[in-house]
């Protein structure tokens, strides 16, 4: 896909929503300006009960053919957590992995797996992805820092709250983030940015170049399941 955009030198963007959620772009504010002191960890996770929930094809959906699809949950729900943390946190350079398959019978394709991610900045977290929430969806996100504690998407009522050490404590109500479910499938921002990109003639958030940056996260994640070693980013250059 880059190499076709850049051969016909059209504008390629890769559609991670999850930059344009309030609470994201709010939680970067927050850390650009050092609100939390130096960052020790993080947890991201990003599960719900399946695709074959809201799919049009139900359970026959091409998520779970293998042959088609490649990657299971890691590639549906993983990559866009994955982006997330790269947004907000850096780029990440190391990874250790645990994928595997059982929630699914009808599929060979990965439903559940626990990354550990290694930051440039040195920083270590956690990724989860996973098809087995069944009995809700959980897109959040929690930043530990020096100073305090930061939630994304945690709460009900507020999308975003930060714990201070000091005991301080500040909840933003902010639009709600995109869902599968019923009335949540409002504007992701997607297309307008994209719209807005091509008629400003500037290029979009998410070029081909970061989706692709996104996506090696996901892919060394896979190898080092698969070698039961830490993959280095770095090693991955020739995909």
């Amino acid at each position: 896909m880059n190499r076709a955009a850049a051969l016909s030198q059209k504008t390629l963007m890769i559609a991670h929503n999850q930059r344009f959620v309030s609470s994201h772009q709010k939680a970067k504010e927050i850390l650009e300006r050092g609100d939390l002191g130096k960052i020790y960890t993080f947890r991201t996770t990003f599960g719900h009960g399946g695709p074959e929930n809201w799919s049009i094809d139900g359970e026959n959906s091409w998520f779970f053919d293998k042959e088609k699809a490649f990657v299971g949950a890691m590639g549906d729900l993983g990559v866009h957590k994955a982006d997330l943390i790269r947004y907000l946190l850096g780029e990440v350079t190391e990874v250790g992995a645990f994928v595997q398959t059982s929630a699914k019978d009808q599929t060979e394709v990965d439903d559940n797996a626990v990354c550990i991610l290694k930051m440039e900045s040195g920083l270590v977290g956690t990724l989860t992805a996973s098809w087995s929430y069944v009995g809700g969806s959980d897109n959040s996100t929690v930043i530990y820092g020096e100073k305090g504690i930061m939630q994304l998407e945690n709460d009900p009522d507020y999308s975003l709250q930060v714990h201070y050490k000091n005991g301080e404590s500040v909840h933003h109500r902010l639009d709600k983030i995109q869902t599968n479910e019923e009335g949540g499938q409002t504007t992701t921002h997607v297309i307008n940015h994209f719209i807005e990109s091509l008629q400003n003639r500037c290029a979009p958030l998410i070029t081909g170049e970061e989706g692709m940056k996104s996506l090696k996260v996901i892919l060394a994640a896979l190898e080092a399941n698969e070698t039961k070693q830490i993959q280095r980013i770095s090693s991955l250059e020739k995909v």
